[in-house]
Order: structure tokens, then sequence, then C-alpha cells
């Protein structure tokens, strides 16, 4: 590997251990990566520079975009709503079908990228009338540092945070960070631990983990599970996802089953089956999940919020906009039954 150059884009990196021989433990997320001199972790975003780990992913976003938040996706959320959404490179998964992976695979000092440190994010947003920051596009547990640092300036500046993640993160850096966070969007990849190591290079139990815990804190939670096919559209593994979900007080989170297409390594392998989006909805409403959708098939119309008491639609949606909202006070207008979510 050829010399990192830290430069200005650099900080010490959170959550380390000190070990022999000028060896640092990273503790971020579950790989706990240990780091000799000189190199870099998984992510590739952590370099080790005589004995101390820094981080390379901090006020270096390489791509920035204002979005509807319910491309993130978050229907139970502001819905309608306009996001700024930011990423660095990295990514602490290997996804065989990555959609992001000319970013997500790079280190950040191999890509242009902005020079936007923390509160530059923050006032950036305000200038584009916007109240929402997502941290998205690729694993924001990668540039943690960046990530904590901006949601602590943006909540004091009165505005909300998003956390679009694998959730693949170490329970005390989470725990730090969920004070700053307001919604997150998990992606649940499936439910077999074998499948995650073979398909993401990652583990089942942590991300389970991180569901309970933000959940717990009181983070808005939705979840996004990509049935991919051959690997997590099996019916049964579905149920199984689905009854955990269930048993675990997950009832009331959105979740959203979402269509593979062909991308990255897995480019020739045909997107998920119609078929197999609808039964996988059906699973999930039969377990007793109360909110289900159905992304990337806008004909089948799967992505309007329906109440789970009188059945009538209460959000109509058109791609990503909101054509109707009939949602007052957090409850549906017609039998006024709550609707899970944060609505103002």
């Amino acid at each position: 590997m050829g010399t990192i150059n830290l430069g200005k884009w650099h900080k010490l990196s959170a959550y380390q251990e000190k070990m022999e021989g000028n060896k640092v433990r990273c503790h971020i997320c579950p790989h706990n990566c240990l780091v000799n001199e000189g190199g870099i972790g998984i992510c590739k975003t952590r370099v080790n520079k005589r004995g101390v780990l820094y981080s390379l992913a901090y006020g270096n976003p390489c791509s920035i975009g204002i979005d509807p938040i319910e491309k993130k996706p978050l229907f139970h959320f502001l819905p309608g709503e306009r996001i700024y959404s930011l990423a660095t490179a990295g990514c602490n998964f290997r996804c065989l079908n990555c959609q992001n992976w000319q970013i997500s695979q790079s280190s950040p000092n191999e890509l242009d990228h902005y020079d936007l440190p923390p509160e530059e994010v923050v006032k950036s947003a305000i200038a584009h009338n916007t109240q929402l920051i997502a941290f998205t596009y690729t694993e924001p547990t990668v540039f943690y540092e960046y990530v904590y640092d901006t949601a602590q300036i943006a909540h004091e500046e009165g505005l909300r945070t998003v956390f679009i993640s694998n959730g693949f993160i170490n329970k005390q850096p989470l725990l730090d960070l969920c004070p700053y966070l307001d919604a997150a969007n998990i992606d649940l990849k499936c439910f077999d631990d074998a499948i995650y190591r073979e398909l993401d290079g990652g583990r089942l139990q942590p991300v389970l983990d991180t569901l309970k815990t933000m959940k717990e804190k009181g983070v808005w939670l939705e979840i996004t599970n990509l049935l991919v096919p051959g690997y997590t559209d099996n019916p049964k593994m579905i149920e199984a996802m689905c009854n955990w979900l269930i048993e675990n007080g997950f009832s009331d989170t959105p979740l959203h089953f979402s269509r593979f297409f062909p991308a990255y390594k897995l480019a020739n392998m045909p997107p998920t089956q119609e078929s197999i989006l609808i039964e996988a909805k059906n699973i999930a409403e039969k377990a007793g999940i109360k909110y289900v959708y159905v992304g990337n098939i806008p004909s089948l119309h799967d992505e309007n919020t329906y109440c789970s008491h009188c059945k009538r639609m209460i959000i109509e949606r058109n791609g990503f906009n909101v054509e109707r909202n009939h949602i007052q006070e957090g409850k549906c207008e017609f039998c006024k039954e709550p609707i899970a979510g944060v609505w103002e």
C-alpha cells in the first residue's frame, strides 16, 4: 500500500485501543479491526500512524444532495420534506450487490471531495431551506466522528438528523450517538448469519442489537429488507425475520421490502420477481407488522400508507412525491387511530 497523507481531512479516531507493537484496535464497529502501523481498516477510513488511529473521513464528503425524505426511505418521518444528504467514501461492508460501490469501496483519499466541516454542513442545510440532515449514500458508521460532530451542532441549531445505515456498529458508539439522531433507516440485509457473511461481509446479531438499541433510545426507526434472488428471498427466512420483529416489539416499525436490480458483482443476476415481493408483504402483514411497503416497483402502488385500523389510504405517494396526506395530529383523519411516526 502506498503512503497515506493525512492532510487536513483527518481526525483522531474515536473508540481506539492501543495494542502491543504500535498496533491499534478500532472499536467503532463489530469488525474490531486490529490495524498494524501504516495499515488501514476494513472500512478504508481508519489509518494507523505511529500507533495512533486516525479517521480519513472528516469534513470531506464525496457526495452531497438535496433529496425527498421518501428516498431514504422514510415514510413515517415528516413526509414530503426535503433533506440535505451527504456521504464520505468508505464502508465497513463488502456487499456483492452494492449500488454505490464506486464510492463505498474507495478510501476518502482516492476520490474528489468537498471541503465541508460540520459547522458548514449545518449552514449549508439551512441555506438550502431544509431543517433536516441525512448521513447516507455510503455507510455513516465509517465517518462516525464527522456524523457525531455534525449531528451535535445540528441539534444545537434546531435541525434534525437522519442515519441511513447497515446497522453494523458497536453498542457504545451507538449509545453515544443516539441523543443526536432523530430517525434512522436500518438495512436488515437478511435473517441468516451465513448469508450475511457471504453476501455482505458482516454478521446478523450486531444489526439486531442496533435495532433494539435505537428503539430503546427513542430514535424513530424504519427497516429496509432488500430481496436478492437466491440469497435473501426465501419465504421461510422472511417469515422468521418478521416473527423476530413482532416478538421484539417492532409491529409499529415500517418495513420496506425492496426489489433487487443487477449491480456490482451480481450484475448478471435477474431482478427480484414481483410475486416474491408481494409474498413477502403478505408474510409480514400476516405476522402482524402494521406498515409494510414494497419499493422499486411503482406499478404495484405499494408505497402508499394505509391506516392499520380502518384500512383507508392516509398517505398517497407518486414516486417520491406525497400527493395526499390524511394524517392529522398523528392520527388517521377518518377514524382517529394513532399512526406511528413523526409527523410534525
